[in-house]
């Protein structure tokens, strides 16, 4: 059964809750991501694991991240089912509201190498590969993840910030693309369009999520998102800034974009596909696109952080999760793209509709056009912002 319509999507909290001048203020933190002390190694922090003496885990996750009863929101199917299979009691808590700010909350404690007291928690790609330059993230054994072994889709293997798959497993993914209302515009395939067709001047908004939004430019310039220079950065932030000064683009918007696509005040965008989809099922006027020139993969991964005492009962978690019967359950809930292999059939036995939905199921020509945003080092990812941000005028 899907899930009632919930008005703030998780993609939305990811930029909603810190606005680009937010950010921005945000630079003296990462100014701060290298300097000494804060780095850390595996054999000079190591962690000792109580799994065998204490069947608990500490769960950090965004709100709404998770499926629920809909007759008793207190129940948690799928995280029930585990902790009674398992015998592993989770304290589950949704206090993941940003990137930025929950790394505000862990820093001290990870650059001292000392105990956020949490288990597992979940970060977006580029917060997850900060994360692991500085040392912060303990390694999987692969061994006890059997089903992510087996049933990680291919195109969320081997990612530039985790390449052998041992660091970061994906809880659920989503696509940066394209988005419009057929009420008020024809249709639109490319990026190309959406900065310079007559008819959309001032009609648009764009993403101040930099890597969503620059992603989608330097693949329009026939540039690689995950492998990319200085200078096509600097070419695809031209052609924005372009947009931006012939006023093309209305604004730069966290998620506030969807309530104004919907009644048609913009009627183009560059949007997320779990916004697009929960609009979709309101009205069929609202397109998602994937670009022709490829479209942007971005992930929240599973992290299991220094100091933490429960890495054996987290690995069990992280492998129940990826059951393709348990994924298609959660999918069925949060409707953003499901990362397992497997799960699409047996949502058919749960929902046939979402089943063929390609902004949950993606097809392989769909993949085939996505691109994971290149981890940034901490020199170019403050470089790269700072221009960014310059650029949409926070």
């Amino acid at each position: 059964m899907r899930s009632p319509h919930r008005p703030l999507t998780r993609r939305g909290l990811l930029t909603g809750t810190l606005g680009s001048a937010a950010l921005l203020a945000t630079a003296g933190t990462l100014a701060g991501c290298g300097t000494k002390g804060a780095q850390q190694t595996e054999a000079g922090c190591k962690s000792d694991d109580l799994s065998a003496t204490e069947k608990k885990l500490a769960f950090s996750n965004w709100p709404q991240y998770m499926d629920v009863d809909e007759k008793d929101e207190s129940k948690r199917p799928t995280l029930d089912e585990f902790i009674k299979k398992s015998g592993i009691q989770v304290t589950y808590t949704e206090d993941v509201n940003d990137n930025n700010e929950f790394f505000g909350k862990v820093q001290n404690q990870l650059a001292g190498c000392q105990t956020t007291g949490r288990d597992v928690m979940v970060l977006t790609d580029w917060m997850a590969a900060r994360m692991i330059r500085l040392g912060w993230i303990q390694k999987l054994d692969k061994a006890k993840l059997p089903n992510v072994e087996a049933n990680l889709l291919p195109s969320l293997r081997n990612r530039s910030f985790d390449g052998d798959n041992q660091l970061a497993i994906p809880w659920q993914s989503g696509l940066a693309g394209l988005a419009y209302n057929a009420k008020v515009t024809k249709e639109i395939r490319t990026v190309d369009e959406l900065l310079t067709r007559p008819d959309l001047k001032g009609k648009v908004t764009a993403l101040s999520e930099m890597r969503d939004t620059m992603g989608l430019l330097l693949q329009s310039n026939g540039h690689d998102p995950a492998n990319f220079t200085t200078a096509q950065f600097d070419d695809a932030l031209n052609k924005l800034k372009k947009a931006v000064d012939s006023k093309q683009i209305r604004k730069f918007t966290g998620n506030d974009y969807a309530p104004d696509l919907a009644k048609g005040d913009i009627a183009a965008c560059i949007g997320w596909s779990g916004d697009v989809i929960q609009l979709g099922f309101e009205d069929e006027k609202i397109k998602f696109v994937v670009p022709d020139s490829g479209v942007m993969l971005w992930s929240d991964n599973m992290l299991v952080p220094n100091k933490a005492t429960h890495k054996a009962n987290a690995e069990e978690l992280i492998n129940y999760y990826y059951d393709p019967a348990v994924a298609a359950k959660l999918a069925a809930y949060v409707n953003y793209i499901c990362p397992v292999k497997g799960a699409q059939a047996e949502m058919e036995k749960i929902d046939p509709e979402l089943a063929a939905n390609t902004l949950i199921f993606p097809d392989d020509a769909m993949l085939s056009k996505s691109k994971v945003f290149m981890a940034l080092d901490e020199k170019r990812e403050k470089e790269y912002e700072a221009k960014f941000q310059q650029v949409i005028g926070a």
